[in-house]
């Protein structure tokens, strides 16, 4: 067992989903799976293993922002030896062609945490996603009929932001959209030579403040789930 997750070893899968919240890794492991064997209940943080075509794959929670789901992305890495992480996340749209439930893939994480300051002082890491899951979801989309947006997205501390119009300038220089954990994937997976990709669904608008609600956040994002099933 890690700090933080109760699995023995082998329990887990090399190819890990990992949504922030732990229910949507229970809805995934439950509607996707075969066999779903739960490993991990520890703070409430569920994870799941099972099977996906012949193929073992794990699910698991790691909380909302960077430090949570760096607890968590180290942990899989270093103690659970796991190859794949492919983060399966709600995000908020910076963009009016960017709508509601769409799919983007994060080529890049910019953010506003401080988690790299350390790590590369008086510089600046460009966390970006590994090219061949990047690929491999690209086709799959394309095989599939499913409509993708690809770009740059903003993995930020803050859900509520004290000027509500600062997403404007993201929007300025391309972001297509927010949420919490990718920079710190992103980051972790480069340092370990893992691979990772973060793939996001819509949840709801900062341009036209349209939203969806949270059993449509745990429960109907299927296409992105899909994605990441049948990539790794």
């Amino acid at each position: 067992m890690s700090t933080h997750i109760s699995a023995k070893k082998g329990d887990i899968a090399e190819t890990v989903l990992m949504p922030g919240d732990p229910l949507r890794a229970k809805w995934i492991a439950e509607t996707f799976l075969k066999n779903p064997v739960c490993y991990n209940n520890v703070r409430g943080m569920l994870g799941y293993t099972g099977v996906f075509k012949n193929k073992r794959v794990s699910v698991q929670g790691s909380g909302m922002g960077i430090p949570s789901a760096m607890i968590y992305y180290n942990e899989l890495i270093t103690e659970y030896e796991v190859k794949n992480i492919i983060r399966v996340g709600s995000s908020g749209s910076f963009r009016n062609d960017v709508r509601l439930k769409d799919i983007v893939l994060a080529m890049s994480a910019s953010t506003t945490s401080a988690i790299n300051n350390n790590r590369f002082p008086n510089a600046h890491f460009a966390p970006t996603a590994n090219f061949e899951l990047l690929m491999n979801a690209v086709e799959y989309a394309k095989n599939h009929n499913i409509n993708i947006k690809a770009g740059n997205v903003l993995s930020t501390d803050e859900f509520y932001e004290e000027n509500p119009d600062s997403y404007k300038n993201w929007a300025n220089y391309g972001i297509l959209c927010a949420e919490m954990e990718t920079a710190g994937l992103y980051t972790i997976a480069a340092k370990y030579n893992v691979k990772a990709l973060a793939i996001l669904t819509i949840s709801d608008s900062l341009v036209t403040g349209e939203h969806t609600s949270a059993p449509e956040r745990e429960t109907t994002f299927n296409e992105m789930s899909r994605i990441a099933l049948n990539i790794a």
